[in-house]
């Protein structure tokens, strides 16, 4: 080996470490994307509060309004429907948008239409907060599938189980912070203030949080893909099957 060997080693390792690390970022990102629906997801998202709050700070109209943004958001899921995509994202705004529009009918208040969807935030906030103390952080509960992980974070892989604790503190501390904006204007402003704020705050937390996540994720050890392990252990059982019939065919041979 001369002394020109050497160096050339070393960048060769220092060169697939950091195809590694771009690797189980790009991995990262696209599972988060898959998780959380992505620019589309956002979309569908905002795109019903937006018209209910555009509709009535023109027209001052709480049934048009809501019936406009329930109509949004049921063409959304029927756009996913025909193109045979995941509805769950659409699903849960059609949810989130019916909610919202019962409530503000049955108590005439426009700003009701606000009051499910900050009401499942605050509770989705103290969600991540309190499964996180109890060492069973909920974003963990919700990307380890997507990483097809599952629950082994939980036991066998520490540094990944510490990385979705700090995610879960981001989630629920960020949606927090949100609340603490949203409710008081849900006393003292009006609804068309009440709702172009809303609107405003609907993807910048999101996107903070995410971002966070991916940062955590991303220095984090890899996930264990549980499902790999499970393939591997059936491959390995069907081989010692084999293996035990065959010396079972040929035992009698040997014995004659």
């Amino acid at each position: 080996m001369t002394s020109l060997d050497k160096p050339t080693s070393d960048t060769d390792r220092t060169t697939r470490t950091d195809q590694q690390e771009a690797d189980a970022k790009a991995v990262t990102e696209a599972a988060l994307f898959e998780a959380f629906g992505g620019v589309r997801g956002m979309v569908e998202t905002v795109l019903p509060g937006l018209l209910f709050v555009t509709i009535f700070t023109i027209k001052k109209d709480l049934h048009i309004s809501a019936i406009a943004a329930l109509v949004v958001s049921l063409a959304l899921v029927a756009v996913r429907l025909i193109r045979r995509d995941t509805v769950k994202h659409a699903f849960s705004g059609v949810f989130g948008v019916a909610f919202g529009v019962v409530f503000a009918m049955m108590t005439g208040n426009a700003k009701d239409f606000y009051l499910p969807g900050m009401l499942y935030t605050l509770g989705l906030a103290l969600a991540y907060l309190i499964t996180t103390l109890a060492g069973v952080p909920l974003i963990g509960l919700i990307l380890g599938p997507v990483f097809k992980e599952n629950l082994s974070w939980r036991s066998r892989n520490p540094g990944r189980k510490k990385a979705y604790a700090k995610s879960s503190y981001a989630w629920g501390l960020i949606l927090l912070a949100k609340c603490a904006i949203l409710f008081p204007l849900y006393w003292w402003a009006d609804t068309t203030q009440l709702g172009w704020i809303l609107v405003a705050l609907k993807i910048p937390p999101f996107l903070l949080a995410v971002y966070l996540t991916w940062v955590f994720l991303a220095k984090a050890p890899p996930p264990i893909d549980v499902f790999a392990e499970m393939e591997a252990a059936e491959q390995a059982e069907k081989a010692r099957k084999a293996e035990a019939e065959a010396a079972a065919a040929a035992a009698p041979h040997q014995e004659y």
